[in-house]
This record gives structure tokens, sequence and C-alpha cells, in this order.
């Protein structure tokens, strides 16, 4: 299809669903085998689902919610929503009762679809009572709830080929909320279009046979225009994640030929190939040619990614090891970088021309500038939100009256467009000596670890900071003596390339790995730095001041 600058996704699908009706488009794993959705059964699905959203009498451009992990409906439903002329809120299903009650009265939701959600009757309380309610099939439906299936079956889809104004609201996006309340990012469907012309280039969306997993939240910026977005506009297919314990499995049946993958999936997929293979005899053995492009092969492929042309990684901030480890493996992980509040559009590493250290190069369409008396990223461009839902006020501290998005984070542009982060501006912090501290630069010179699973400094009362550590599984195999001699040698490596009053006074090893469920971690596995730093602070000034380097918690 040739997509223009007039096209909104809707087109699309109409299309696909017109010129390859019997082509695969979606994957549902079951197990060991796999339920179908061809162009045509899942434009037919959502034809259906639009038309009993536009028998209920809503106004148009009404806020309907949807709630669900990745999985066939999910994509059906938004596209539905977008069918009968109303606003899609897809939300975190990972969401807490009283977290979800927030988002779906900010929002003033007039329905909520409701899918695969891991503890339903735990977010069950968290539901509006006068909130009408659909749940998919399969996934444990609500009896209360109007049924996917009895609409399906009961319902006409619409014959017309909808097709909205590019100036239409088209989506609601709530941001992890990592530093408070979520909030409602609003974005049209030009900015929609717009973005995926800009991105042309890095994301292959015209090459044919794309092939797509989905495991990351669909409501998260990323994955909803890198996964559904390319894949509808290129005509390919989507595989879905079952669960976490067929994740490598699922991954490997759809071996897609689009990834992406936050830098905590990709320690994971390091931590486990040295889990087989150690790093020593690992080394050995890719300098054996004909040995290393065997392994280098046996790797890839059992990872699933030997299709994969389009390797990503975004949302935090990855180490330079890490990205080279992986690439000594053939897979080139390219680097990009925006937010919810611009499409997720600011950057992407071109893999023909790679500059470590950089977090990629700056879109086309895309204005980037430095602000000169904080360092702060200001970028400008077509697919910039209209704002923030029902926050005016905190529109305007985001959004300023000249059309510059401000990120919040701290970088410098090159002079070939290159892009670098070198920190945030909420999250530095001043120690007790009147010196400020970006902590995530610093984080990922520890990220070279194989010992260390997470970390996060802290130390805003303190002379220098603290690192708190996670150790990863195979740290959690070494014995303390062999712990605290690693961390005391990689005090004694990292430490010397830093300012005096960044240098880490003490290494504090947690207890309690952080997790979405203990809310330490967003939904897309960044750490909450805030809620951590709550947690520990007042056990800070004692860690510091005691007499060891290195301490249990």
């Amino acid at each position: 299809m040739n997509f223009n600058k007039q096209n909104t996704i809707l087109d699309s699908f109409y299309h696909w669903e017109k010129n390859t009706p019997d082509a695969i488009f979606l994957k549902q794993p079951f197990g060991d085998t796999f339920k179908d959705f061809t162009w045509k059964e899942a434009v037919g699905q959502a034809r259906k689902i639009a038309a009993y959203l536009k028998s209920l009498g809503l106004p148009r451009k009404s806020n309907i919610a949807l709630v669900s992990k990745n999985c066939a409906e999910w994509i059906i439903s938004d596209m539905a929503i977008l069918m009968a002329d109303h606003v899609s809120v897809p939300l975190y299903p990972t969401l807490t009762a009283e977290q979800i009650n927030q988002v779906l009265v900010h929002s003033e939701s007039k329905v909520a679809i409701f899918g695969k959600i891991d503890d339903w009757e735990e977010m069950k309380p968290g539901i509006p009572k006068d909130l009408k309610c659909i749940s998919f099939p399969t996934y444990n439906p609500d009896p209360e709830h109007i049924q996917w299936n009895a609409i399906l079956a009961n319902t006409e889809g619409i014959k017309e080929d909808f097709k909205p104004k590019l100036e239409d609201l088209m989506t609601i996006i709530y941001t992890s909320g990592t530093t408070g309340n979520p909030k409602g990012v609003m974005m049209d469907f030009n900015a929609h279009t717009q973005v995926m012309l800009g991105a042309r280039e890095y994301s292959k969306m015209d090459n044919r046979n794309t092939r797509f997993f989905s495991y990351l939240p669909l409501c998260h910026i990323a994955e909803r225009n890198l996964v559904e977005s390319t894949a509808i506009i290129s005509g390919g297919t989507i595989y879905f994640a079952e669960n976490l314990d067929t994740f490598a499995q699922n991954l490997v049946n759809a071996h897609p030929t689009h990834f992406l993958a936050v830098p905590r999936i990709w320690t994971k997929f390091q931590q486990g190939i040295l889990g087989k293979l150690s790093q020593s005899k690992l080394d050995i053995l890719l300098k054996i040619p004909i040995v290393s492009s065997l392994i280098k092969a046996k790797v890839v492929k059992g990872l699933g990614l030997q299709d994969a042309y389009l390797t990503l990684t975004g949302a935090a901030p990855m180490p330079i090891s890490t990205i080279l480890w992986f690439r000594k493996l053939g897979i080139i992980i390219q680097e990009a970088y925006g937010m919810t509040e611009n499409m997720g559009a600011m950057s992407c590493m071109p893999r023909e021309n790679i500059k470590d250290g950089y977090v990629g190069k700056i879109y086309p369409y895309q204005e980037v500038k430095i602000d000169e008396n904080s360092g702060e990223i200001l970028g400008k461009s077509p697919w910039n939100m209209i704002g923030y839902y029902r926050e005016p006020e905190l529109t305007k501290k985001t959004l300023d009256d000249d059309g510059w998005l401000h990120t919040g984070d701290v970088g410098e542009l090159d002079s070939n467009g290159y892009l670098k982060i070198t920190g945030r501006v909420k999250e530095m912090y001043k120690t007790s000596k009147g010196e400020y501290i970006a902590p995530s630069k610093i984080e990922v010179l520890f990220g070279v670890d194989p010992v260390i699973d997470q970390i996060c400094l802290i130390g805003q009362s303190l002379p220098q900071p603290i690192a708190l550590v996670v150790l990863s599984e195979a740290g959690l195999k070494l014995s303390e003596k062999e712990i605290k001699a690693n961390f005391i040698k990689l005090l004694e490596e990292i430490n010397p390339v830093l300012k005096t009053y960044e240098r880490v006074k003490k290494i504090v090893i947690v207890k309690e790995q952080w997790t979405v469920e203990n809310n330490k971690l967003t939904p897309t596995f960044k750490i909450k730095r805030n809620f951590i730093e709550k947690e520990f602070a007042p056990r800070s000034e004692g860690w510091y001041e005691a007499p060891e380097t290195i301490i249990y918690e």
C-alpha cells in the first residue's frame, strides 16, 4: 500500500482486508498451537465490535478504555474503537484497583473493554459501577460483562469504511507514571500518520513479509507504533507471547523481522546465554573463524532473531558494553529515543552508521535544540502531542507557546544530528556538598557487571552517592566473599573515571527484587526512582557511615 500523508491507519486496515483477505494477520498462541486471524476475519470482527459501540448511542469521540495484556483481540478492539468514531484509551493491565479507578475516572471513559489480566479480582473493585464493560473471550471473562462472542454472534458489522479526519482526536495514551499519577497524552490521527512517515526509513514499514513479536505493553507508545502500526501499514503478521513461561518458545516460533526489547530484556538474554556458555569460553570460540560463525548462528537462532533486520532498544539507558557484546554475536541493536508526548520518536540509530554512546540520529521533520541554561532537550515535530487530557497547567509546563516540547532529559546534540542523553532534569539532585549528580549516567557504567540485575543511585542528603543493587541470577550463586570482592574491584574501575563528587561511596545489596508488582518498576521495566529513594532514604545515612564498603541490607 502506498501510505501517504493523507492516510490514517484505518486506510491500511481496510486495504489489506480487500487486497489480501486470506493472509494471516494475527497469530495467538495457545500451548503448542495457534489461533490464526486472517485480515478478513480480524477486520470483520472489528466491524462488528464497532457496530455494537455505535449502537450504544454515545456522543462521537467518546473515550473507550482498553485494558488487557497483548493479544489478538487487543488489536481488533483498538481498531474497532477508531472505526466507531470514538477515542481509544489503552491502559496498563497491571494497574491496582486504586490506579485503574484513577485513570478510568480521569479519562471519563464511557465504556471499557477488558481482556487478558493476571489478577482481575484484584482490579475489579476499582471499576466504576456505572461503567459499561465488555469482556474478551478465552481469558477468564467476567460473567457480569457484555461478552465479546455474544456481540460477534448477534451484531451485523458496519459495512462502510469510516474515514476520520486527520485533525480528529485518535487516542489518549496514559504515561506509565514514574513520578506520580499518569498523564493522558492526546494524539490526533495526523500525528500518527506523520510519525509513521517520519520514521519510514528506520521502521522498514514498506517491506513485505514482515513479522512482529508482541509482548511489551501495547498501551505503551513504542509497542503500539513499532508492532501494531507498522504491521498494519506493512500488511505484516503479529505473533503474541502467551505468558512468561512460554516467552522464549513463542519468540522462536515468531522469528520476527522487527524486534524491540527494553534494556532489561537484553540483559536477561545475555545472562541466559552466559548461563550456558561462560564468557571466557565464548571469547575463545569467537576467535576461531569457522567455529565463530557456527556459534553466532546458533545463539541468534536460539533467541529467535535469525531473521531480524530491525532490532531496537529504548525506554531506558542501555550500557554500551551490552550493545557491543551483542554486536560481536552479529545482533546489531539500534537505540531509539522518544517519549509518549512525541510518539516515542525523536531519534533512532541508523544501522549503517552507528555512533556508540548516542541514542541515534534526529528523525526527519523533527527539530531539536538544547536549552542554553538547563541543558534540557527540546523538540518540535508534526507529531508532538496536542496536550494532556484535562490538564491545561501541566500542558503549559511541557509544551511551550512556541511549540517546543520540554522532554525533561538533559543531553547533547552533535553537528551531524546525533543525540546523547546525559541525565534527567528532575532526577538530577544536589549532594550535601552542593554538587549535582545525574544518577542514570553513573548507573549505566555498572551495567557491565553480570552480577548486577538492577541498580539505583541515591544520596540527596549525603556527600556522595550510594548504589542500591539487586543481584542477578549469576550473582545469587556467588558467596558473600566473592560478591564483596567483585564489587570492590568494580568500584576501583568505575570511580576513577567519575568526578570526585560523583564517586560511589557504598554498594548496598538489597533483598527484594524490584518488580512491577511491588511498584518499583513501571510496566516497561524502568525503575521508579522516587519510590525506591523514598523507601531506602531513612537508612541511607546509616549505610554511609558504616565501616564496610559493601553492605547487605
